[in-house]
Parts: structure tokens; C-alpha cells; sequence
């Protein structure tokens, strides 16, 4: 093994989380040196941004970046449920801040970002695997393997793991505990979508993600993500023992489940698909301790609840943005509690999307979103959290999620 190497700060991973994070680091003139497993551009799911992830960008000096970019331009959520649809404009909510965003490529996007942070001065080592960690007093060591398959020690005072679904440190510490949430599957691909809206059957707006409910099963649903390229990503969310009666050829099972939600099968009548799909199942992931004296979990690397909301990158930007003030006042020498300055603080986010997960499922939050009369202060309220804004204690959506989506959603059931 090659001499031990250190750092002040060591990040897993060059996604979202993780490149925000050095950036904003690498701004507090913080040494950073960021390891990453693969060479990007790389596919990731996990396509649809939400307006509040948009302050941090900006405050990792990456905005202009992105907006270079081209990505398609998103201004809000609609959703579909037989004949019924209705939208969610970003721009009309409770919470102050931007109220539109992108849907993005996360092959492109993460690789915008990650040069973006490497323009800056971080250090992005690619091909680069954490094969192992011990945790010391005021310090940790890793040991990594290269591009070129040798071994080195690399010391830091500190580590982010922001691996996402790699979950490098919940695995190597054995953090891991099982998620609450029922599993589910989800089927996807990427098909060119040929959509014309002037032409199409049904309401359809290209600025909005489409959710879409099926109309036998209202715990399942579909998600469809425009890109600006002409193609969208397309997916299907389900409790994989329902899947299972299709048969198991992926591509087949997304085809047939098109058919079946007409208002769908309208938008994308005539959309080519690729000869394969992908699966996921049981995604939904927890852990037993957010952050210690020696690391902080990032994004995905610490939860992940559901795709519904497309909450995973506002999660996992948060979380960066969270750590990275908390890590920089350490380092001018301030007492740092983990659990009170980070990991509190974030869950209060996570666990009013939480809130909004479980009220889909349970039919409570469709029945809001579906009624033909909304009040206009609620639906502002709760297109706020549909925009990510979930760490707004002064909306009462957030500060009583459950209590107040069960008032309302019994209201309107009545």
C-alpha cells in the first residue's frame, strides 16, 4: 500500500450531494478531496428536480452552470386519475423562494455539476473505491483502490458519504436498517416521446412532471419526466407481487401498463420504446445513526423513501448544503452536536415528506389533490412541499404534516 495521504475532508461520491458539498467547502477554503467509484457521465435515476433544490445551486456557484445546460424547464406537477387531472403551479405557493426548476439527464446534470466543482479548485479523484474505514479519535482512515487497482490509506478529519445507492459507509459500518415503508418496484426507461400537444387527446403540459394513477389500482402509479431532447423518462411504480402477474419482460409489463391508464396511453400514442427496461425493488432504505463526530450520511446514502415526489436530490442537496455550514463552524471551532446542528435539523424535511409518501398510499393525500374544489391557501400550502420547500416550519403542513393532511383529507373526502 502506497504512504498514507490526508485531507481535512473526504466526500464518497460526485453526485448532487456530493459536489455541492465540496463546493461549498472548497469556498470556506476547506481541503476536500472527493472519491468517486465511476467515470461520469453515468445513468442515475432520479430525473426530475424540485425549485428549492435551485438556492443551493446558486449558493455552490453553480447556477449559471446549469442554466447553460439546456435542461428542460419545469414549473410545476400535474396529476391524472381517470377523468380527473390538475395541476400545481410552483410559482403559486405558500413558501417564498423559486418556483421553477429542471427536469434533467442525471448522466448530464451530475456531470455539470462535478466539472462545475472541479472548475472551482476540488479535487475529483474518478475510479477511486472506498474498500474500507476505521473510525478513530478526531480522525478516520480509508483505504481506497485506484483506476489502476492499487491501494492507498487516505486520512481526513472528517467524512461525507455521498454514495447514494452505494451506501458505502451504512454498508461498511454496518448502519443499514430496514425501511418502514412497504417494498415496491418500479419499472423504467428513457422512450422518444413524439409528443404534439397540440394534437394530443388529453391536457398535457411539457413544463410539468405528469403523475399518474392507475385506474383499477390506486397505490400504483406512473411517472412521466419530459427532457429537452425530445425524450422522456417513463416509470411505474407498484407492489412488486402485483407486477408479477404480467410476466417478467420489463418492457412488455411498462407497454401493457400504458395501455391500461388511457390518459397516458393518449399522451405517449405515439412514443417509440427502447427493446429493454430497467427495475428497481425495494428501495426504500433507513439507517441507525445520520452522523457522528467522525462522518455525516448524505442524501440517499442515509434514506431514501419514494420516488413520488421526486424528493431525492432536494433531500440529498439539503443534506449537503446542512453539513457543509456544520462542518465549516466546526472547523473555525465551534462545539458541534451532529445529532442537534445536522441530523435534526434534516429530518424535519425528510419526515414531512415522509408525511406526503405515506398520505399518497394511503389515499389520504389523493383524495386532496383529486378534490374538484381545492381552497387556494391549502392547495399554496401543499404545492410548497410538492416544491420541496418541506423544512418551512412556518407552513402548518409542515410543522402538523400528519395532523393537518388528515383533517383535510377527511374534509374533503366529506
Amino acid at each position: 500500500m502506497n504512504q498514507k495521504q490526508r485531507t481535512q475532508v473526504v466526500i464518497i461520491g460526485a453526485g448532487p450531494s456530493g459536489s455541492v458539498a465540496a463546493a461549498l467547502l472548497h469556498q470556506q477554503h476547506i481541503d476536500v478531496i472527493v472519491l468517486e467509484k465511476s467515470t461520469f457521465p453515468r445513468f442515475s435515476i432520479g430525473e426530475s428536480l424540485l425549485p428549492a433544490c435551485m438556492e443551493v445551486i446558486e449558493q455552490a456557484k453553480m447556477l449559471d452552470a446549469v442554466t447553460a445546460a439546456g435542461f428542460q424547464f419545469k414549473d410545476g406537477a400535474a396529476f391524472r386519475y381517470r377523468d380527473r387531472y390538475t395541476a400545481f403551479d410552483f410559482s403559486d405557493k405558500f413558501t417564498p423562494g423559486a418556483g421553477t426548476t429542471y427536469q434533467v439527464q442525471r448522466g448530464h446534470f451530475d456531470k455539470v455539476l462535478a466539472d462545475e466543482a472541479q472548475a472551482q479548485g476540488v479535487e475529483i479523484r474518478y475510479e477511486h473505491t472506498v474498500e474500507a474505514i476505521e473510525c478513530l479519535d478526531g480522525k478516520s482512515v480509508l483505504t481506497i483502490t485506484d483506476a489502476q487497482q492499487q491501494q492507498y490509506a487516505l486520512e481526513a478529519d472528517f467524512v461525507l458519504d455521498a454514495s447514494g445507492f452505494g451506501r458505502v459507509l451504512p454498508r461498511l459500518l454496518g448502519l443499514e436498517k430496514p425501511s418502514h415503508l412497504p417494498p415496491r418496484q418500479a419499472i423504467f426507461c428513457h422512450v422518444t416521446d413524439h409528443i404534439d400537444v397540440n394534437r394530443c387527446e388529453v391536457e398535457y403540459d411539457r413544463n410539468k412532471i405528469l403523475i399518474s394513477v392507475h385506474p383499477q389500482s390506486a397505490d400504483v402509479w406512473y411517472w412521466l419526466i419530459p427532457f429537452s431532447n425530445g425524450t422522456c423518462s417513463l416509470g411505474v411504480v407498484a407492489p412488486p407481487q402485483w407486477l408479477a402477474k404480467y410476466g417478467d419482460d420489463s418492457i412488455s409489463i411498462l407497454k401493457q401498463l400504458v395501455i391500461e391508464e388511457s390518459g397516458l396511453a393518449a399522451v405517449l400514442a405515439a412514443a417509440e420504446y427502447p427493446s429493454t427496461a430497467a427495475t428497481i425493488e425495494g428501495y426504500s432504505a433507513n439507517v441507525t445513526q445520520l452522523a457522528t463526530s467522525n462522518y455525516a450520511l448524505l442524501g440517499n446514502a442515509g434514506e431514501f423513501l419514494d420516488p413520488v415526489f421526486s424528493s431525492g436530490v432536494t433531500i440529498a442537496m439539503k443534506s449537503a448544503q446542512l453539513a457543509a455550514g456544520v462542518l465549516t463552524r466546526s472547523f473555525a471551532g465551534d462545539n458541534i452536536d451532529w445529532q442537534r446542528d445536522y441530523a435534526e435539523p434534516l429530518m424535519l424535511g425528510v419526515d414531512t415528506f415522509r408525511t406526503y409518501v405515506e398520505g399518497w398510499y394511503s389515499g389520504e393525500l389523493q383524495t386532496v389533490i383529486f378534490h374538484p374544489n381545492p381552497d387556494p391557501k391549502i392547495k399554496q400550502m401543499i404545492c410548497a412541499i410538492l416544491a420541496g420547500y418541506a423544512w418551512d416550519i412556518n407552513n402548518p403542513f409542515v410543522a402538523q404534516s400528519q395532523r393537518r393532511l388528515a383533517v383535510v383529507a377527511a374534509l374533503c373526502a366529506d
